[in-house]
């Protein structure tokens, strides 16, 4: 199949075009380059190369693919808080605006990286695709405007479907730090604390990177009626963590390192247990090749030795400092 993924030389993007390589997918990626600078390890290269923002991109660009994977994003939280507007206009209105060029270029299939964020300060433990959706920022926002809008345009030619990703973690080509796991690693290393800058007890349902990239080929090569114009929560049940729970994880793998508390965020209100079960219904045979104590064994592998006080501190694998950099790319379409 002929494939252009959105985002490919992000965090999840290094891991999904080679894989979609290896099983045999033609990939086109179209990233703007944000981050580039920013690798830990050299990403793989899609077979074509587009270098634009996604909103430019031009139904020609799209012609002739099987699958769009739309990961391109102002990415967590923090980012999205950066000038909400922006967020709205990319996240939101850029996600769906792509939709409908994808649809009106021929596109079949339209996987969207949405996010469980959205749930919140979840108003239960056990949040399944039916839940409230109680977003608490403004990339929350934009990922249900957009999971909104891409819905709508769903009919027997263009087959949408939204994967509600967990928190990311995990060792990737392009390193992130400024997610809940790594960051704790990363400052154990560091440092040798494990600093935890909220009181610890906010629930996160956790994923590693590499599986989600994982699901996105499950969804494609799954029947389009299993999963066509479906949200669905991914990650697993047992794959809930409290921040404090991660923590010790952390200090079993360096046990020299102190967990300590900074209250430098005070209280999160992202409080969220999520609910997997649908993913494993819909698709049986989708297994995490990761759980997070894997995860967080490669991840130490892959940092130790090499990650310093200087690398935790710098912009260069903390998203929100580095896009402060960059952010009048963005500009320049908005």
């Amino acid at each position: 199949m002929k494939v252009l993924v959105t985002g490919h030389r992000g965090y999840i993007g290094a891991h999904l075009v080679p894989l979609l390589q290896e099983a045999g997918h033609q990939v086109t990626g179209c990233d703007l380059g944000l981050f580039e600078g920013c690798q830990w390890e050299e990403p793989a290269r899609a077979d074509i190369e587009l270098t634009k923002d996604l909103r430019a991109l031009t139904p020609e660009d799209l012609a002739g693919h099987d699958c769009v994977m739309h990961l391109a994003a102002l990415s967590n939280d923090p980012m999205g808080e950066l000038e909400p507007g922006i967020t709205e206009q990319i996240n939101g209105q850029g996600s769906i605006d792509l939709a409908a060029r994808a649809k009106a270029a021929g596109v079949r299939r339209f996987l969207f990286a949405s996010s469980c964020s959205m749930y919140g300060k979840g108003e239960s433990m056990d949040l399944d695709e039916t839940a409230a959706l109680n977003p608490v920022s403004a990339y929350a926002v934009s990922k249900i405007m957009a999971e909104e809008g891409i819905s709508a345009l769903a009919d027997d030619d263009f087959s949408p479907s939204f994967l509600r990703n967990s928190t990311a973690y995990g060792h990737s080509p392009m390193l992130r730090i400024d997610i809940v796991a790594n960051n704790l690693l990363a400052s154990a290393l560091a440092f040798g604390q494990i600093r935890i800058m909220s009181d610890g007890k906010p629930w996160r349902p956790l994923v590693h990177c590499a599986d989600i990239a994982r699901a996105f080929i499950a969804f494609m090569e799954a029947p389009r009626q299993t999963v066509h114009n479906r949200a669905v929560n991914i990650g697993a049940n047992q794959e809930n963590f409290q921040v404090r729970d991660i923590a010790d994880i952390i200090a079993e793998l360096l046990p020299q390192a102190e967990i300590t508390y900074t209250g430098e965020v005070g209280h999160d209100p992202r409080d969220y247990r999520v609910n997997f079960d649908l993913l494993y219904s819909l698709l049986p045979d989708f297994k995490l090749a990761y759980n997070l104590r894997s995860g967080m064994e490669e991840l130490h592998q892959a940092l130790t030795g090499r990650f310093t006080a200087e690398d935790f501190e710098g912009d260069r694998f903390v998203r929100l400092r580095h896009l402060k950099k960059t952010f009048h790319l963005l500009k320049e379409y908005s």
